[in-house]
């Protein structure tokens, strides 16, 4: 079962801009799995396979207001004292999840975790949507298979965060159809349990976009490039029911798994939107 969880936080000191990297919050991620099973705390470190979770950059919440639609993925000003943040995690594994639940249902907002220097609370974990935060949500995989449309022949995406992807030694930002959507395949077909042979990817086709290159966190080795922005995709020829529907389904498998790499260092933030978002 998939979750995307957003925990609202606030910092009782200064976060500077070195510690809102996406490896500082890898780090603080595994920190916290540590402090309910320190074992998977270290399996989780040392995995080089694609891991069962992603996370995104921490976002200011400021008068009230949630950055939805443009995350900040790089800080320049240190994040005051007693600014209200919030941080997505997103879990592909019923198992890791297990292992966190104890960690949501005994939530100490005065217990301090520690994000380089800076000390932060977790006030509050949402797992439900919420008409502010459409980033917030969990089903089970067989839910998001058996809701997904077998005749919408549309997909629009938002990336949110830079999304890169791999070929061969090196990174392409470009969000060719190939990569985008066997990006969403290998995560569905290795964590869902109702994997898909194949999908229709010749009759997918790019129809409206866009898009832009950004630099992704200047920490990063080689100082990543991605993608941000909208891209609109659409389903011609003759496709079967059942070929619409795998592509629906991992349209809105999305939300929860990201696209491209280093989804656990807060890139290829992704989510479906409608058309009328745009």
């Amino acid at each position: 079962m998939p979750y995307s969880l957003v925990l609202n936080l606030t910092p009782r000191s200064p976060i500077y801009p070195n510690f809102l990297t996406g490896r500082h919050l890898h780090a603080l991620f595994l920190t916290l799995v540590s402090s309910v099973d320190q074992e998977l705390g270290k399996i989780l470190h040392t995995a080089e396979a694609d891991k069962a979770f992603t996370l995104s950059p921490l976002q200011i919440q400021s008068r009230g207001k949630i950055t939805i639609n443009s995350p900040q993925w790089r800080h320049e000003r240190p994040i005051a004292p007693e600014t209200p943040c919030w941080w997505r995690i997103s879990l592909l594994d019923d198992r890791l999840f297990g292992k966190l639940t104890s960690l949501w249902l005994n939530l100490n907002p005065k217990h301090p975790w520690h994000l380089g220097s800076a000390d932060l609370v977790i006030t509050s974990v949402l797992a439900t949507p919420q008409s502010v935060q459409p980033w917030a949500n969990s089903c089970t995989y067989q839910y998001l298979y058996e809701n997904a449309s077998a005749a919408n022949r549309e997909f629009d995406f938002l990336f949110a965060t830079p999304v890169t992807f791999r070929q061969g030694k090196f990174d392409s930002a470009l969000p060719t159809r190939e990569l985008v959507f066997n990006s969403l395949l290998n995560r569905w077909n290795r964590y869902s349990g109702i994997p898909f042979d194949s999908i229709a990817l010749d009759s997918i086709f790019p129809s409206f976009f866009d898009i832009q290159t950004k630099l992704a966190d200047e920490a990063y080795k080689n100082q990543s490039i991605g993608c941000v922005g909208e891209i609109h995709y659409r389903l011609l020829g003759e496709v079967e029911p059942s070929e619409i529907k795998a592509i629906n389904v991992l349209a809105d498998f999305a939300l929860y798994a990201g696209v491209g790499r280093k989804t656990t260092m807060g890139m290829g933030m992704t989510r479906r939107i409608s058309k009328e978002k745009r």
